[in-house]
């Protein structure tokens, strides 16, 4: 998706607890919003997660949708995961691919591609609703400017627990004993949890991590955790949450991979490689998506 500038830092894990709480920023996309939670002025990764979208969820009329023109990235991997709704992906490399709910899609734009995310006509026919999540993976730099390439997981190849009551999902990574099949180019952690309210979960580990509540209201340590916040939890070492009402979490993490420079929807770990990208699709130089050819998003112009 479409999205806007920042520059590199990055938050102290050495701790083991829960060192910040951060409450997401509506962002509007062009008929619908997002709920951002970082980049921001406090973090500007969690391992080698850069960028954390909620989208949704948001009901549309007949005739109405999403509807994300062409558009570019460099260095780096959109990761959709959709609860409910449908999407149509199309790009640059030739795949045009339905999303369902719980189905994942992993696109590596490497040295550069262009997407679209739109719905079907037939989707928009009638009303409907759209609620999932888009983050953005950095590559490590031996990786960022490999081919570019599309994965697409069905819901039934991610693996589903059941752990003391508590429906998990492994999306990225291994947890819980069991390892997601898709795709990583460095340690990656991505899960999702739902609890009634009353149940607890320990969280896996990973050298840094990110809860978000989806819905609902989480305890840990006496913090309370509230919807559409993301709380920023320390090195490895036990956290336990408990549910205060029904409650949908994912976490993130991983290995940190350095700092990463992001401008528009560019990211790299040089910026002159961002420079360069920028200049590229001014002048129209990347490849058109075969299927979705006839507009695109331009570079913005306050950004020249």
């Amino acid at each position: 998706m479409s999205h806007s500038q920042s520059t590199p830092s990055q938050p102290d894990s050495s701790v083991a607890t829960i060192q910040l709480l951060l409450r997401s920023k509506e962002k509007n996309l062009g008929g619908f919003s997002v709920r951002r939670s970082f980049p921001n002025p406090s973090v500007k990764h969690i391992g080698p997660w850069v960028f954390f979208d909620h989208m949704g969820p948001v009901s549309f009329p007949a005739g109405e949708g999403v509807n994300v023109r062409p558009h570019p990235h460099i260095n780096m991997a959109t990761v959709t995961y959709l609860l409910d709704g449908e999407m149509l992906h199309q790009d640059s490399i030739g795949n045009i691919q339905k999303i369902c709910p719980q189905d994942l899609n992993l696109m590596v734009a490497g040295s550069g591609i262009v997407h679209s995310e739109r719905q079907s006509t037939q989707v928009k026919s009638r009303s409907h609703s759209i609620h999932g999540l888009q983050l953005w993976l950095a590559l490590p730099e031996k990786d960022e400017e490999t081919d570019p390439a599309f994965y697409h997981y069905a819901a039934d190849q991610l693996p589903a627990l059941n752990i003391d009551g508590v429906l998990v999902r492994v999306l990225m990574g291994t947890a819980y004993g069991v390892s997601s099949p898709v795709k990583t180019f460095s340690p990656t952690l991505y899960i999702e949890a739902r609890l009634s309210a009353g149940q607890s979960l320990t969280l896996p580990n990973a050298t840094m991590r990110g809860l978000y509540v989806l819905q609902g209201e989480l305890r840990s340590d006496d913090v309370h955790i509230t919807q559409h916040t993301m709380a920023l939890l320390g090195a490895n070492g036990n956290v336990v949450i408990s549910a205060e009402r029904d409650s949908q979490i994912v976490l993130i993490g991983g290995d940190d991979l350095g700092p990463r420079y992001l401008d528009w929807n560019f990211v790299s770990s040089r910026q002159e490689r961002l420079d360069q990208a920028r200049q590229q699709w001014i002048d129209r130089q990347f490849p058109d998506i075969p299927s979705d050819n006839q507009e695109y998003i331009p570079y913005p112009s306050a950004k020249r």
